[in-house]
This record gives structure tokens, sequence and C-alpha cells, in this order.
């Protein structure tokens, strides 16, 4: 009827109109100039990480049971590791054992006896720009400098209690 017509084409108006001004403010560059551009920016998950206390064992469920492509196990003594890679489509997980007696992985397995999460690793562009503003926002770094982790690349570690209790690594990408 002619009266549904009309405010069919009221409404259309009404939208078409808001869809100009939201692409307008969305394009205007006084919308974006208030949005403060970081140096560098998150990318990928590289992969989660997972303490084992029988890293046979867990190699094992990983390439036997469920058939995941599976690495060797590597040795990381400046971190206190052995690392061992599972592939997954998407993303990684590593598997830490305890190296040497100052290893981090030690204390965490007295405390979770059968293992667990670890900490998250997360890609960067820009490691060192990362690190300053970081600091700058008052998130502890949990060393000066980067160290070379398990891939080759500068990775960093941010404290778990500034990271709603995750232990985050970053690696530049």
């Amino acid at each position: 009827n002619q009266a549904t017509l009309e405010l069919s084409v009221r409404l259309l108006t009404r939208l078409q109109t808001s869809t100009l001004m939201i692409r307008n403010l969305a394009s205007s560059h006084s919308f974006s100039q208030n949005i403060p551009s970081s140096l560098w920016k998150l990318g990928r998950l590289n992969h989660v990480a997972i303490a084992v206390p029988d890293l046979e064992k867990a190699q094992s469920l990983y390439k036997d049971v469920l058939g995941a492509q599976v690495s060797e196990t590597v040795a990381l003594p400046e971190h206190g590791v052995y690392t061992v890679f599972v592939e997954l489509g998407n993303t990684k997980l590593e598997l830490l054992h305890p190296l040497g007696e100052k290893s981090p992985i030690t204390s965490f397995l007295q405390k979770n006896k059968t293992g667990g999460m670890h900490h998250i690793c997360i890609e960067v562009d820009d490691i060192k720009a990362a690190m300053a503003e970081l600091k700058k926002k008052k998130i502890r770094i949990l060393s000066e400098e980067p160290k070379i982790g398990a891939h080759g690349k500068p990775v960093i570690f941010l404290h778990p209690k500034d990271c709603h209790g995750v232990l985050v690594e970053l690696e530049q990408a």
C-alpha cells in the first residue's frame, strides 16, 4: 500500500544519509589524528609453550597418538630449557623441559607437577620499539636486552603480573 511504500522510502533515505555521514567521519583527518600511532605492532601467535615433566612422553603424545609433526629436541642453555616444537596448521606448541640447575621450568614444575601452559609467544615487527613503548607504559620486561630465542630471533618476556597472569614472550618477526 502507499503508506508502507512512503515509509520504506523515508527509511531508505535516512539510512543512505547516515551511511554517508559515517563514511565522512571515518575518512576525516580530525578523526584519525586523535588515534596515536605505534612504532611497532603485534603479529601472529607464534607458539604456546607447555612445560612438561617427561619430554619423551610428551613428544610421543603429539607424534604417535595425535599424529603431529614433532621436531628434534634442542638444548637452549642460555634459557635453561630443552625445547621441542609441535607443528600445527596455524601455529606451534613448544614443549619445555628443564636444562641445568637454574632452569625456570624446574620451579614451574615444582608448583605444577603434571606440567601445564608456561607462556604464549607473539611476534612483533620491531622488538626494540616495543620494549621502549612498553617500558613507558609501565609493563615490566624480564631482561634488559632481548635474548636469542629458540627460533634464532630476539625475544623478550613480559612480567605475568602486568599481563593478567600470563607470561608473554615477544619475538622479532
